[in-house]
């Protein structure tokens, strides 16, 4: 007999057992929620041996990777329905939405409610039949030549980027998948969730956070739907959906006019969202968006389109407008929620915003982020006839941030990075991951920042994004997508080694342990010379033309 640590209580354990056996043996409730342990750092499926001197720690759908096996394990399952229902038919997952994953199917299967809702039921059969997931090791050729006789030529291509001998799938029902982590045991452990006909295709609810014992609500976000299919059709157009697509061109060396064409349709949609700011006769334009979404470029750019229209925006960030420290009431651990639209100066943003309007002289607030105070601006500002202001902040779809302004005054625009690209059709890239990696190499390239920091502060941002972004931004008039097809390619060389810096020991070494799984699927791409100066891109390499001191 042995003993072993898990989640901090001495745990008895004979040669040969699984976390599970072990769980069950010892804490039968907390068994009931698990889905994976995570060992010296290591994720690592229930169904696996104990390690023998390795503390584990369990994982549940309270914890970011816990749901992440959850969402992998019931992809399987509706893979698996619709390999039986529907077979040979291309299944692809496409993005996060409406509190869902939607998936697109191709258009010879004729999807409606009763469809979707029978769909649904052979499901559940399947997760009531406790059906196990079943590792196994194949070499190379023979996950190929699986992958290929399924028809997904989408894997086949990637994998052979890979330069492993051997790769672990899962087996489930006579089906086999690679899905680039751990599973769940069974069927049986993703009991919770939800399809809604969304035509035209489907959305996968996953448990509600909140309470993991019903699924998310349907919501629908029709603006959030429209810029999404305009960025699959802004795929067709580049020819370029997974990875494997973007490696083929990086290694034919055909990346250069892809990111030409890329820039070329990223820079139409900001001159027509120009042509619809003037169209609409507004004089305040409110940019918002999510961490490293670009807004600063975005903005920028914004304001050369105006010029050319004509116009000279005066430019306004929020940060300016931050409350001194000491007008601040602290949290309990003495942090302040920077996050919050209560830690800005409302009233005198909005006397000021009126002042400006009515055609006012009016001296504009100004924040130190050194000092951490504000102060006055000594120079006094007055708009022109007709001269609109550009407003670029995280609360700016909020309408208690500008209750002084009529609606018709105002133009919402929300910019957040809508990752559409995907490791291939069953493997989709999360948003939040790719705004994450932009984030730490901003981080590090311009505030000396390592990585383990930022990792350290991006929980306080998601909440953040949550509470004061992601709920307004279907009050936008527009929505702009940031995201470049080409930019993880580049990405990746400045990442890789930040990440692979984190230490063993670091609480977020898996984290960065899963980036660079996920990063190591990319050819790294030498073509930083071809990002135009005033790409989005460059808010986050450097050489930004919008940075540099003037001459």
């Amino acid at each position: 007999m042995c003993i072993i640590n898990i989640d901090g209580s001495a745990v008895n354990y004979t040669e040969g057992m699984t976390y599970i056996d072990a769980i069950r043996a010892t804490n039968p409730e907390r068994a009931d929620g698990a889905l994976a342990v995570r060992v010296a750092g290591i994720i690592r499926g229930l169904d696996e041996k104990i390690q023998p001197g390795a503390d584990a720690v369990t994982l549940d759908f309270t914890n970011e990777e816990g749901r992440r096996v959850y969402e992998r394990s019931l992809r399987f399952v509706f893979l698996l329905a619709m390999h039986q229902m529907y077979p040979g038919k291309r299944v692809r997952f496409e993005n996060s939405m409406g509190g869902g994953v939607y998936i697109t199917l191709p258009d010879d299967v004729f999807l409606s409610t009763p469809a979707v809702s029978r769909i649904q039921a052979r499901m559940r059969e399947l997760i009531s039949a406790d059906m196990p997931f079943t590792r196994m090791e194949v070499s190379q050729a023979e996950a190929l030549d699986y992958f290929y006789d399924c028809g997904w030529d989408d894997k086949v291509e990637l994998l052979r980027y890979r330069a492993e001998e051997n790769f672990c799938l899962y087996e489930c029902g006579g089906l086999k998948e690679y899905f680039y982590g751990v599973m769940a045991p069974s069927t049986g452990y993703v009991r919770t969730f939800a399809l809604h006909f969304c035509m035209p295709g489907i959305m996968l609810m996953l448990p509600d956070k909140a309470d993991c014992t019903r699924p998310r609500p349907f919501i629908e976000q029709p603006k959030l739907a429209r810029v999404l299919a305009e960025t699959a059709r802004w795929n067709e157009i580049l020819g370029c959906s997974n990875v494997a697509d973007l490696n083929r061109m990086t290694i034919d060396r055909s990346l250069r006019e892809f990111i030409r064409v890329n820039e070329a349709l990223q820079a139409r949609a900001i001159a027509d969202i120009a042509d619809r700011f003037v169209e609409s006769g507004a004089r305040v334009m409110l940019i918002a968006g999510p961490s490293s979404s670009g807004k600063t470029t975005f903005t920028h750019r914004m304001a050369i389109e105006l010029r050319v229209l004509g116009l000279k925006p005066l430019l306004i960030s929020l940060d300016d407008y931050y409350l001194s420290r000491d007008e601040m009431t602290p949290r309990a651990d003495g942090t302040y929620d920077l996050e919050a639209l209560e830690a800005l100066d409302v009233r005198l943003f909005n006397e000021q915003l009126v002042s400006l309007l009515q055609g006012q002289s009016v001296h504009l607030s100004r924040f130190d982020f050194t000092k951490k105070r504000r102060s006055l601006s000594d120079t006094a500002t007055q708009l022109m006839p007709g001269q609109p202001i550009i407003i670029e902040g995280i609360h700016g779809l909020n309408d208690a941030l500008t209750p002084d302004i009529t609606n018709g005054a105002k133009f919402r625009v929300y910019i957040s990075a809508l990752t559409q690209l995907n490791l291939d059709d069953h493997n989709r890239i999360r948003t939040t991951d790719a705004r994450l990696i932009r984030r730490m190499v901003r981080d590090y390239q311009f505030r000396a920042s390592p990585v383990d920091r930022t990792f350290d502060m991006w929980p306080d941002v998601v909440r953040g994004e949550e509470k004061n972004i992601f709920r307004f931004q279907e009050h936008a008039d527009v929505m702009f997508n940031s995201s470049l097809m080409y930019e993880l390619a580049i990405l990746k060389g400045y990442a890789v080694p930040l990440l692979s810096a984190v230490s063993p020991d670091s609480p977020h070494y898996t984290k960065a342990r899963r980036l660079l799984d996920f990063l190591s699927y990319f050819v790294e791409a030498h073509v930083e010379d071809e990002v135009p100066v005033n790409s989005i891109l460059r808010e986050f390499i450097g050489g930004c033309c919008f940075y540099r001191d003037k001459d």
